[in-house]
């Protein structure tokens, strides 16, 4: 009888323990079969609707085609949340973005939805850049530029450079992107590494976007989680 009762407590911690685990790994965004979840906003497509569009899923893995230019925005709004991904350039490395606190679509050059993003340009990733909303960050001026010129629309100084080189995998191998955003603040790691952390933004809660800019990107493992404080 005891052991009975041994085995059953011994069970409920781990059922109770795997339940906590995936709690903290959070829910998928992909489910790697479709795009379930999520709306694509391409411009060019307006025009030409059965055109191809830049968002599919191929082998199991979500994949920005780069072309034509555009988002995959999720249908639900987070806040106080952990987003974690993988990625990799699956020919020659370019341009991409995730973008969070996303609302107004073709907010800035009748393409890109009010947001911030997180860089994924190779050799760039961890970037902040400003779409109509902004963002401040230790070292400002030094990173920024001359506040003067500060901005988060037109030819304005829209871009923070992250906080490290020489983060991201070589090119063919998986990166991981981990961004929690609590309130109005956002960390971003790059394979481990913190590489930046923004305060002070102007939005804190919104959708979640990925970029179609240009250069063939595959996600896997996408995940977000609810959080109330940074990780570390």
């Amino acid at each position: 009888m005891k052991k009975k009762k041994l085995f059953s407590f011994l069970s409920l911690v781990l059922i109770a323990s795997t339940s906590v685990l995936a709690q903290s790994k959070g829910k998928p965004l992909f489910n790697g079969k479709d795009l379930t979840g999520w709306h694509a906003d391409v411009p060019e497509m307006d025009k030409k609707p059965d055109m191809q569009t830049p968002f599919i899923v191929r082998n199991g893995l979500l994949v920005s085609l780069g072309t034509p230019g555009g988002h995959l925005i999720t249908n639900d709004l987070y806040e106080n949340f952990k987003l974690t991904y993988q990625y990799r350039f699956a020919g020659k490395p370019g341009n991409c973005g995730a973008l969070v606190f996303a609302s107004t679509p073709r907010a800035l050059y009748d393409m890109f939805p009010k947001s911030i993003e997180i860089q994924m340009m190779h050799q760039n990733a961890g970037d902040f850049w400003c779409i109509q909303e902004d963002i401040t960050v230790p070292d400002m001026e030094k990173r920024r530029g001359p506040k003067e010129k500060w901005g988060v629309n037109g030819d304005k100084l829209r871009r923070i450079p992250n906080l490290t080189d020489g983060t991201e995998k070589p090119l063919g191998e998986w990166n991981t992107m981990h961004i929690e955003c609590v309130k109005n603040s956002i960390k971003v790691w790059l394979n481990g590494v913190l590489v930046n952390y923004g305060y002070n933004a102007t939005a804190q809660k919104g959708q979640i976007a990925l970029q179609a800019e240009g250069s063939e990107v595959e996600f896997k493992d996408i995940r977000v989680a609810s959080i109330k404080k940074f990780s570390e």
